[in-house]
């Protein structure tokens, strides 16, 4: 055959675990391990049986075996060997998150359903909080996540670590569908999670049940009794009421969905949250999503790996099992965990270690590379590989005026080629939580005279979601359209160069304010762009007039100096306001 007819030929595609060996391999695949290692010696490789496959060493095996290998990590594996075998797959526990809007009775509700379940009413109730609780009811049983906020629900999500089966929205009868209500509809549909509303405090005077689901229905919730599919039920935390109707709809509405889980595989589940206690040592409270974990079995759990020496029950009590949608807190880890990392049984403690070292050293090889976010140059770049694209926005403006007029603007803008889809708009600063849903959602994040403070900056760096601010609405909608037709002009960058405080002020004639302040971090140069804060709010934007340092003008100070600042145009400065210095930088589109 032709060299032209080889390259034709359709390679057959083999998965191997990740931490695998070449004799391992040699096992798997039944061949030889002495001929394939004089094989990888005459591509200069100095390969042994024990040594791992890495991404590098797979391409080269791949070319010599002639076939596709793809290493695949061994919770990804359970997880398909799980699914595969239909017959093993059983109705598992629904694992429920509530979320809301502050103050409308998540707590509360959470304390309620809590209370009425404990079999003993001695004081204390819960004696250990490990971030999720179970609660038995009819004969079955139903966990709940305690989520500290909608966050850390997306950032489980964002890590692909999907935890929660159905949400319960909470929301207030006497106060209706409000900011963060608006937000947990938006991540409970982004990370493609069902919703059940829970009208709270019904038990008020000033409740509208009605109104509210009004408001839900402008949110796309449309309830059942109005001829729509949202489930809906009307409750008192406070009082008590109506909670076994609500533990009801649960259970329906896992039934609806199927959840279903594997028993029979080794067990496997997600961390949800870790910490390094000073007594226990690294611990972490862990779902588990397939199969039943035992004590004394070896894991891998990302880069980190152990023996599950100990694990207790959100009561504290002991348990030497923990069964499918089981909240349990592990001892034995090596290191502390992250939130959101799968955690796997395996065989022995060596496979877990080599498995985890191996993960390490790829993480540390890869560390700082970009992750696959879109941006709005590679939005035209894709269109022309593919049909029709759907763009994913998060919209913040200043103002309620401005987020109506661009929810009306921006999908107008679509095109035969391109969806735009709005995913979330309110008002405010881009917060950490906006990145954290636009690094779920895949979403570019527009702000519209509204800033990201400069943690949110960075968190938005690390995660790699594209943030774009505008202050005219023509050059929101211009940038759009540029992308859509593959013009968009390259992209001006701030790029952060140090911080001081005002400590005093000083009015000096012929000058105006000085700003006498102390360098707090990095540098501040003489033609630096400032930004004036109070508060943590942008109150002014613009140029340094004069440096000083001792009365004789300078180029820079660096931090722990002290320094005059005359801001160019502006004399509103006050004592604790902060002066942020940076530079704009132009660079082609991403």
């Amino acid at each position: 055959m032709s060299e032209k007819g080889k390259s034709k030929e359709k390679k057959e595609k083999k998965t191997i675990q990740e931490g695998m060996n070449l004799k391992e391999l040699t096992d798997l695949l039944d061949i030889k391990a002495k001929g394939l290692i004089e094989k990888l010696s005459e591509k200069g490789l100095n390969i042994g049986v024990n040594d791992e496959i890495t991404g590098s060493l797979a391409q080269d095996l791949s070319d010599i075996l002639n076939m596709e290998l793809e290493i695949v990590p061994v919770d990804k594996m359970v997880r398909l060997k799980a699914k595969e075998q239909t017959k093993e797959l059983k109705p598992k526990p629904p694992v429920v998150s509530i979320m809301g809007h502050v103050d409308h009775g998540k707590t509360t509700l959470l304390d309620a359903i809590r209370e009425s379940n404990l079999v003993n009413k001695e004081s204390g109730g819960i004696t250990q909080h490990i971030g999720a609780y179970r609660i038995s009811y009819k004969n079955k049983h139903i966990t709940f996540v305690d989520t500290p906020g909608h966050e850390a629900f997306t950032q489980l999500r964002s890590r692909g670590a999907k935890v929660t089966d159905i949400v319960v929205l909470v929301v207030a009868a006497d106060d209706g569908v409000m900011p963060q209500t608006k937000e947990a509809i938006d991540h409970a549909r982004a990370a493609d999670v069902p919703i059940i509303v829970a009208i709270n405090k019904i038990d008020r005077t000033q409740a509208d049940i009605d109104a509210t689901k009004q408001q839900l229905s402008k949110q796309d919730l449309l309830v059942e009794d109005w001829g729509g599919d949202t489930i809906c039920v009307e409750i008192s935390a406070k009082e008590k009421k109506n909670l076994e109707d609500l533990l009801d709809m649960i259970l329906l509405l896992s039934e609806m969905l199927e959840i279903t889980a594997n028993p029979k595989v080794s067990a496997q589940g997600i961390v949800l949250e870790a910490s390094l206690d000073t007594s226990k040592g690294p611990v972490a409270t862990v779902i588990i999503q397939q199969g039943k974990l035992t004590r004394g079995e070896a894991f891998v759990c990302g880069t980190t790996y152990g023996k599950a020496r100990a694990m207790f029950d959100e009561k504290g009590h002991s348990v030497k099992e923990a069964e499918i949608s089981m909240p349990v807190e592990i001892l034995g880890f090596c290191d502390v965990p992250v939130a959101g990392d799968f955690f796997q049984v395996l065989p022995d403690l060596d496979k877990a270690k080599r498995i985890a070292n191996f993960r390490l050293l790829k993480t540390k090889k890869t560390k700082g590379e970009d992750k696959d976010r879109p941006t709005l140059d590679q939005l035209f770049k894709d269109m022309e590989n593919e049909e029709k694209k759907t763009l994913p926005l998060i919209l913040k403006t200043d103002v309620q005026g401005s987020v109506e007029v661009l929810n009306h603007i921006l999908p107008n803008l679509s095109t035969d080629k391109v969806n735009i889809d709005i995913l979330h708009s309110s008002t405010g600063k881009i917060s950490e939580s906006d990145v954290s849903l636009a690094s779920t959602a895949n979403a570019i994040i527009i702000g519209y005279n509204t800033k990201p403070n400069k943690k949110t900056q960075e968190t938005a760096n690390a995660e790699n979601v594209e943030i774009r601010t505008y202050k005219v609405i023509y050059e929101l909608t211009d940038d759009i359209k540029k992308a859509l037709q593959g013009m968009l002009e390259p992209v001006k960058k701030e790029v952060y160069q140090g911080r001081a405080e005002v400590k005093r002020t000083f009015k000096i004639k012929g000058a105006g304010i000085i700003a006498g302040c102390l360098v707090q971090d990095g540098v501040i140069h003489r033609n630096s762009k400032i930004k004036l804060l109070r508060n943590d709010e942008i109150i002014h934007e613009g140029t340094i007039a004069s440096l000083k340092h001792l009365k004789k003008d300078v180029t820079e100070i660096k931090k722990g100096y002290e320094c005059g600042i005359n801001i160019q145009n502006f004399k509103d400065i006050k004592e604790g306001d902060t002066i942020e210095a940076y530079t704009v930088e132009e660079a082609p589109p991403k």
